[in-house]
Parts: C-alpha cells; structure tokens; sequence
C-alpha cells in the first residue's frame, strides 16, 4: 500500500510551483461557485420562476460563457494573462454577491449574462498562465492537475453549498460565493505576480497568427465541439435516463455519477503519466477519448440490464480523461504559431458552445424520439468528431512534412 501511494505522488513529479498554485486558486474558485448547482432551484422555488423562464434565464447562462470565453481570450492577448485572471476573479465575487438583489425576469437574465461574462474570461488566461509556468514535457500532466483541482472542486462546492443553504438560506450562498472569488484574487496576487514568478515556456511568436484563420484549427474545433456536445448529455439526459428507464432513486443516481469524479481523482493523473512516457500522437489519443465515449452511449441499447450503467459510466469517465486533456494539450502546443490567449479561448468556447446547445438538443431528441434513438445519434455524432481529427491528423502530417 506504501509503494503504490509512492507512485501515485510521483506522478506529480516535476510540475512547477506556479502550477500548484493555480491549482489551489482554481480549487477554491470552482469550490465557490457553488451557487451553481443550486441556481435552477432558487430560480423556481425563491424567485417563482416558471420552468419555460428557468430555460431562458439558462440560455443566457450559456450565451454568457460563450461571450466571456471569447473576450478572455482577446484581453489575454492584449493586456496579459495576469491582469485579466485578477480583475475577472475580483469581479465574478462583486457580481455574485450583487446576483441575489435581482427579482426580475429581465434583470436576472441579464444579471446571470454578466456574471458568466466575467467568470469564463478567466479561463482562457488561467490556461494561457499554465501554459507559460509549464515546461513542454510536463503541459498534459499540468492540465490535468487543473482538472484534478475543477473535479474536486464540484466536488467540494455543492456539499458545502448545501449546508450554507439549510443554515444561512439561498442569502448566505452568494455571499460566500462572492467572498471566496475575493479570497481566491488575493490569493493570486500574493503567488502568481508576474515579477516574481518565473515563466517556464514563454515563447514569443513575431507575427502571431489570428486562431480564426487556422484551418486545421477550425476542423479541432468542430471535433470538440461535438466531443462536448455528447459528454455533456451525462449532466442533463442521461440522470433522467437513470430515474426513467432504470428507475434508480436519487441517492443511486448521485452514486453513479459521483464515481465519475472518485476515478477520475483516483487515476487520471497515473494514467496520463503513463500516456506521456509512451509518447503517444496527441490528436489520436484525443480520438481514443471519443470513441470511448460513444462507445458509452452504445453499449446502453445493448441490454435493459441496469448494470450496464457501471459500465457506461466507466467507459465515459476514462474517455474524458483521455481526451479532455490531450485535447488541451494540444491547444495549448498549436497557440505557439499565433495568439494564445485566442487559441486557447477558441478551444474553450467549443465547450461553451455546447452548453448552449446540447443539453436543450439532447432533451428535445428524447422527448421526439426517445431515449435508444437519442443514444444512437450521440454515438453518431462521435464518430463524425473521430473522422475530423482523423482529417485533421492528415493535415498536421502534411504541415509536417513540408516545414
């Protein structure tokens, strides 16, 4: 037991010290916002929205995420990662606070909106930051200890949310939102200054490329937005595939999906390690994450069997930690040729994107067709997503080639 705690600590091996503290300060930001999972509730029950206002009021969530994304990527470029990553922590926590005053339809839309505008312009500097305090050989596993932070995060957040809620009301959970942001930008400002730290791979381009203009990019966008498009079906479709087919209860389904994150932190960064030794293609192990994926949705119309769910949910769990990082990666070594904050901007906004669309595409295909087609045209969508980067990869060979 000694020696395989060994192992899994050493595969954290070698990751700079920035890094770790990019960790932490996203691990208390995803931590705080923990009024997120909780916002569909206090829309219906504290405000009395209806559900048809509850779906506007999301969509401008998503919109929102899709503007704040792109425009994180265009200050990031412009003004540096620093700055943005500071005022965008600070004033998600000014926003979130101010939130709970808005009564109104019109004014929690647009309230919501600014919000997601001013908390996604952090990601694309966040990435753009690690992308700068991360030796090349070491930019995946840096990812992932990102993702290892975000996991648990979600984790942490609606737990802890729960209890501010039963304790100090809807009331309590924006302040402490708004007050960990705060906390977080402090935290940044101590560890993270630019003058202090030392950057590890900050290669400067003469005549950056616009990400718009890349091709080859627009293909790897288009896969990762229908790679998103079917992994986010388990946030939205898939739980009530589990209540109205398999007839789990809610304590089950919260199990199920909560296995997801316990392996994740269990094996992803073990896995990775192991991935980055073998010196494997990036776009085709980005692949192997799809057709895992799909491969999830598949095996569901194989039986009625509930025990299929463990292994639908293994199969996608070890597709998102193959893919999502890897993909990242790659975004990350393409953002040398041009700007990378728009690079990187660019590869969040696909997810975005999806936010916006899959989850209502998703809901309208099962309530048309039904659950086993819907899993077929998911499955389909996935493997459109592996023919473009298998595209792609042939593109990449031939730039190769002919530099």
């Amino acid at each position: 037991m000694k020696t395989l705690f060994k192992n899994y600590f050493k595969t954290f091996e070698g990751l700079s010290r920035e890094v770790w503290w990019l960790a932490l300060i996203t691990f208390i930001n995803r931590s705080g916002t923990m009024v997120i999972p909780f916002l569909t509730l206090y829309l219906n029950e504290n405000l009395s929205f209806s559900l048809s206002e509850i779906a506007w009021i999301m969509s401008c969530y998503g919109v929102g995420s899709v503007v704040g994304t792109w425009l994180g990527g265009k200050l990031t470029d412009q003004i540096g990662y620093y700055k943005v990553m500071v005022r965008s922590l600070f004033s998600t926590g000014i926003v979130f606070i101010a939130l709970q005053f808005l009564t109104s339809l019109s004014h929690v839309c647009l309230g919501i909106f600014l919000v997601m505008v001013v908390a996604d312009t952090f990601r694309p500097a966040m990435f753009v930051a690690m992308s700068v305090y991360s030796k090349p050989e070491n930019k995946t596993r840096s990812v992932t200890l990102i993702r290892l932070a975000i996991n648990l995060g979600f984790s942490a957040g609606p737990a802890i949310g729960g209890l501010i809620i039963a304790h100090l009301g809807y009331g309590g959970l924006f302040w402490v939102d708004g007050i960990t942001c705060i906390l977080a930008t402090l935290l940044l400002i101590k560890v993270l200054n630019p003058r202090v730290a030392k950057p590890l791979d900050d290669i400067k381009t003469e005549n950056p490329e616009s990400a718009y203009k890349d091709k080859p990019y627009w293909v790897f966008f288009l896969a990762m937005f229908l790679f998103a498009a079917i992994f986010m079906q388990y946030f939205s479709t898939m739980p009530l595939y589990y209540r109205n087919i398999h007839e789990l209860t809610e304590v089950e389904i919260g199990l199920l999906l909560g296995f997801n994150g316990f392996v994740i932190v269990v094996l992803e960064m073990p896995l990775i390690h192991w991935l980055d030794r073998c010196k494997y293609n990036k776009i085709i192990l980005t692949s192997l994450g799809i057709i895992l994926t799909l491969l999830s949705f598949t095996v569901l119309n194989l039986t009625s069997y509930s025990g299929i769910l463990i292994m639908s949910i293994l199969l996608m769990t070890i597709g998102e930690m193959i893919g999502f990082p890897y993909s990242n990666a790659f975004a990350m070594e393409r953002s040398k040729k041009g700007k990378k904050g728009q690079y990187l901007a660019m590869y969040l906004m696909a997810f975005s994107l999806a936010n916006v669309f899959a989850h209502n595409g998703g809901l309208q295909l099962i309530d048309h067709l039904g659950y086993d087609a819907t899993w077929h045209i998911m499955s389909a969508l996935g493997v459109l997503g592996v023919f473009l980067l298998y595209i792609l990869n042939i593109i990449l060979k031939n730039e190769a080639s002919q530099s």
